[in-house]
C-alpha cells in the first residue's frame, strides 16, 4: 500500500497500471484523492462539489471486478472529475451559474456514460466560467479558481477547474469543453496536457450548450498518454448527437511513441510576428528547435486570416449563446423568481437574477448580431471569415503535418488583472480560436517554464481533421525530450 501523497502524484496511466498489477486498490486511490481535495481545495477552488458516496460505491465495484480479473479498461477504478457542464444523473449540475442552481439532471451525458462504463470513478464536479464564457475562470457564480503554480494567478478558462485539479494532484484526469480554447488555454496556464478533438469526434449529448457550432469536449491529463487514454474511451459516434461523426476511431495509444522523425511542423509566420511575452516566445522557439533535433522539418506557413478570428468568434459565439441560453427562463430548470407579478416579469426577474455579467454581455451582443437588419452585416460576414480561416489551414496542411505555435500571448495573468477590460481578456484566445472556427483538433503540451515568473508555457499543435493520432505522437515526442514540469507546491 502506497502513501496517499504517492498515490495522488501518479499519472492516470500509472494509477491504472498500479491497479492492474494488484499493487493497490481503487478504494485507496479514491480516499487519497478525496483527502487531497479536502486539504488543498480551500486554496485552489477547483471543485464545486465532491461526490464521495458515489465514488466509494464505484470504487468498491471496481475492486470487486479486479478481484475477479474482470477489469473493464485501463481506467477501471481510477478517480476522475468533470467540468460542471456535463450532465450527471442525480448530481447537481450548474455550469457555474446561479440560474441552474439546484438543477439535478435525470440522465448522464454520453461521455459520462462512456467513462463510467470503462470503470472510471467520478469524485466530483469542477469549477468553470459561467456557461463556459471566459478565459480566466473568474466568471464562476461560485467564486474564482486559482492557479496551483501561483494562487494569485488565474488557471485560465473556461475549464480552469479541470486543469487546476489535475495540476494540483487532486485527480488523475478530467474532461473540459473547448469553444474558443477553453481546454488548451487552462492546460497551458497550469502546465498540463489538454486536447480539443475535431468537431464531431466526441459526442456533446448531455453537455450544456454554449455555442453549438464550436463546442467540443476534450480531455486533460498530466501526460500525453493520459489524454490519449481518455480520448480513446470518449471518442466515437453517438446517434443521440446529430453532429457526431460516424468515422471510425483511431488507435491513439498504438502510435504514441512513434517520435517526430520525418514530421513536417508548420510554423505560421503570423503567430510569431510579435506581441508575445518574451518568455513565452523563447519557450516556444526552444520547443520548435527540439523538434528539429528530433528529426522533424520546420516549414514556414501562413494563416493570414488569424487576425480576424477574434472578431468573427465574438459574433458567432454570442449569437449562438443568445439562442441556447433562451431556455433558462425559470420555467424548466433551476432558479425561478416566483415572487414576480406575472409570467413576463418572472422570465425577466429570473434571468436578471440568475445570469452573471459575462453571459448577459454575450446574450446582448448575440441578440443584436442576429437582429433584423444586422444579420448580413455581422453574423453572415463572420461566417464568411470562418470559411477563409478554414481555407488558410487547408493550404497550410499541403506542406506540413501539424501546425505549431503558442497557446497564448502570455503566461497565466493575475486574478483581476483583465476583468475590467473584456477586450483584453478576449485576446487571450487569439491563437486558439481559429482551430474552433475551422473545426480542427488542437492540443496544448507543456514546453517549459517562463524564466521570469516560473509559470508554465504551453505549445499548441493543430492537426488535420480527425488526425488526433499525429497530434498526440508529436506532443509525446516533445514531452519525452523535455521531461515533466516540477509539480506545484500547493
Amino acid at each position: 500500500m502506497s502513501a496517499p501523497a504517492e498515490l495522488t502524484s501518479l499519472s492516470l496511466a500509472e494509477a491504472g497500471e498500479l491497479l492492474a498489477a494488484g499493487r493497490g486498490s481503487s478504494r485507496e486511490l479514491v480516499e487519497a484523492a478525496l483527502a487531497r481535495i479536502e486539504a488543498t481545495d480551500g486554496r485552489v477552488g477547483a471543485f464545486l462539489r465532491t461526490t464521495p458516496q458515489r465514488a466509494r460505491a464505484a470504487a468498491a465495484e471496481a475492486d470487486a471486478r479486479a478481484a475477479k480479473g474482470e477489469r473493464r479498461s485501463p481506467l477501471d477504478g481510477v478517480p476522475i472529475a468533470l467540468k460542471d457542464i456535463f450532465l450527471t444523473k442525480g448530481v447537481e449540475t450548474t455550469a457555474a451559474s446561479r440560474v441552474l442552481e439546484g438543477f439535478v439532471p435525470p440522465y448522464d451525458a454520453t461521455v459520462v456514460e462512456r467513462l463510467e462504463r470503462a470503470g472510471a470513478v467520478l469524485v466530483g464536479k469542477l469549477n468553470m466560467d459561467e456557461f463556459a464564457m471566459g478565459s480566466s475562470n473568474e466568471n464562476s457564480a461560485f467564486g474564482p479558481c486559482h492557479n496551483p503554480y501561483d494562487l494569485a494567478r488565474t488557471p485560465g478558462g473556461s475549464s480552469g477547474g479541470s486543469a487546476a485539479a489535475v495540476a494540483a494532484r487532486q485527480v488523475h484526469g478530467t474532461l473540459g469543453t473547448d469553444t474558443g480554447g477553453s481546454v488548451r488555454l487552462p492546460a497551458a496556464f497550469c502546465g498540463v496536457v489538454g486536447l480539443k478533438p475535431t468537431y464531431g469526434r466526441v459526442s456533446r449529448y448531455g453537455v450544456i450548450a454554449f455555442a453549438s457550432s464550436l463546442d467540443q469536449v476534450g480531455p486533460l491529463g498530466r501526460t500525453v498518454r493520459d489524454v490519449a487514454q481518455l480520448l480513446q474511451v470518449i471518442a466515437g459516434h453517438d446517434p443521440r448527437d446529430m453532429t457526431s461523426s460516424s468515422r471510425p476511431v483511431d488507435d491513439y495509444l498504438g502510435g504514441l511513441e512513434g517520435g517526430a522523425r520525418g514530421l513536417r511542423v508548420g510554423v505560421p509566420r503570423e503567430w510569431l510576428a510579435g506581441g508575445l511575452a518574451p518568455g513565452v516566445e523563447r519557450a516556444v522557439r526552444e520547443a520548435l528547435a527540439t523538434y528539429e533535433r528530433l528529426g522533424a522539418t520546420l516549414v514556414e506557413v501562413s494563416l493570414p486570416h488569424t487576425r480576424y478570428g477574434i472578431a468573427a468568434y465574438y459574433l458567432i459565439a454570442p449569437a449562438e449563446a443568445s439562442s441556447n441560453l433562451a431556455r433558462y427562463d425559470g420555467v424548466r430548470f433551476g432558479l425561478r423568481a416566483d415572487e414576480a407579478r406575472g409570467l413576463k416579469d418572472m422570465y425577466a426577474d429570473t434571468r436578471e437574477r440568475g445570469f452573471g455579467a459575462e453571459p448577459k454581455r454575450r446574450i446582448m451582443l448575440g441578440t443584436y448580431a442576429l437582429s433584423a437588419g444586422y444579420y448580413d452585416a455581422y453574423y453572415l460576414r463572420a461566417q464568411k471569415v470562418r470559411t477563409l480561416v478554414r481555407r488558410d489551414f487547408d493550404e497550410a496542411f499541403r506542406s506540413c503535418d501539424v501546425v505549431a505555435g503558442p497557446v497564448a500571448p502570455t503566461v497565466a495573468f493575475r486574478l483581476g488583472e483583465k476583468t475590467a477590460d473584456p477586450l483584453q481578456m478576449y485576446l487571450a484566445d487569439v491563437f486558439t480560436i481559429t482551430a474552433n472556427l475551422a473545426a480542427l483538433p488542437g492540443l496544448s503540451v507543456p514546453c517549459g517554464l517562463e524564466r521570469e515568473s516560473g509559470m508554465p508555457v504551453g505549445l499548441q499543435l493543430v492537426g488535420r481533421p480527425f488526425d488526433e493520432a499525429t497530434l498526440l505522437r508529436a506532443a509525446r515526442a516533445l514531452e519525452r525530450e523535455a521531461g515533466p514540469l516540477p509539480a506545484p507546491t500547493v
